[in-house]
This record gives structure tokens, C-alpha cells and sequence, in this order.
């Protein structure tokens, strides 16, 4: 079962992950999140960016903003994927140690942080 989220760091990425048959899903999911929640949202990323299987959109946000933000992602995702995780400056931990999901986890491609 994957990790939930938990609020134990200072900032988080949440990437909401998608396909070519739930792009509009994604795409309106985050600029609904930019509307309504205290987000930074980045591109939507309709190919592969670095360590994501899917294709992703990037929602930034602090710990005084988790609690809202998780319970609204899984109350409005429905269906997609998020991948959660802290922003500490160690992306190989932010990717791995501190990763938590809201549905199905999937596997990243880590090769990127490896020296």
C-alpha cells in the first residue's frame, strides 16, 4: 500500500500524473488547484520529465497550506495519481525517503540523481 501523506517537511511538490486520455482531466484539476488553493502551479508536461513515468503537473506549495491542499487534491482528483513528496535540497531523498502518493504509487526513474 503506498505511503499517504504526512506533514513533516517545510515545502512539498505534489505532480499530478496523467495520459493522453486524461490530459483535460489533469489540466483542469491544476488550474483548479491555482484558483482555489495556495499553489504554484508549473507547466503541464504532456511528455516525460525527470523522474516521472507519466506525463505530470507540478504543484508547489508549504507545510502551512498541506492539510488543505492533500485534502483537496484527493477530494477532486478523482482517479489520477499524485505523487507527494518534501522539498529538503536532497532530490535523491525527496524522490525516494519522503515520497508519499494519493492513489496508485509508481515506480520513478531515479537513474538522474545518481553520481
Amino acid at each position: 500500500m503506498p505511503r499517504r501523506p504526512e506533514n513533516l517537511y517545510a515545502q512539498y511538490h505534489a505532480h499530478v500524473y496523467f495520459a493522453p486520455d486524461t490530459v483535460a482531466q489533469a489540466r483542469a484539476l491544476c488550474e483548479r488547484a491555482g484558483h482555489e488553493l495556495m499553489v504554484v502551479v508549473g507547466r503541464v508536461h504532456e511528455r516525460l520529465v525527470g523522474p516521472h513515468p507519466h506525463w505530470s503537473c507540478q504543484l508547489a506549495f508549504d507545510a502551512a497550506e498541506f492539510d488543505q491542499v492533500i485534502g483537496w487534491l484527493d477530494a477532486n482528483r478523482n482517479g489520477l495519481d499524485v505523487f507527494v513528496h518534501g522539498v529538503t535540497g536532497d532530490d535523491f531523498a525527496d524522490h525516494t525517503a519522503h515520497a508519499m502518493w494519493l492513489g496508485e504509487e509508481s515506480a520513478l526513474d531515479l537513474r538522474m540523481f545518481r553520481h
